[in-house]
């Protein structure tokens, strides 16, 4: 799977999710660390990425957009440590790759199960 780790998580995150086997960058990795959340919506949008964000933003944007892509994956609330972040997303991924793959939204809380919506 294709993902793009907002800056509000651990650039461990991406660097884990690769070792996990996706193919994921942090939105440092092209130069937009500061660029607005509707920039790396395109970003994620032109390289078929999902993004992973603790921000409720790229929600609201999609919904405004009306937009089914990019996925947003949702993670609320993120643990502090990069380790738990990880640890999460590994664990939650597999139940919501397909819906993701087709165009959702996804929230995942700790100790709960994964929800998504297309």
């Amino acid at each position: 799977m294709k993902l793009l780790v907002d800056t509000a998580l651990s650039r461990r995150v991406a660097s884990g999710l690769t070792e996990a086997g996706h193919d994921a960058i942090q939105t440092g990795d092209r130069d937009s660390l500061k660029a607005p959340d509707e920039a790396i919506v395109e970003i994620a949008l032109a390289e078929e990425r999902t993004i992973i964000s603790p921000d409720t933003d790229f929600g609201t944007i999609l919904a405004l957009q009306g937009a089914s892509k990019p996925s947003f994956e949702l993670l609320r609330p993120a643990p502090d440590r990069p380790e738990e972040q990880l640890a999460v997303l590994v664990a939650n991924l597999p139940p919501l790759e397909a819906a993701l793959e087709a165009g959702a939204v996804a929230v995942i809380e700790p100790g709960r199960a994964p929800v998504s919506t297309n």
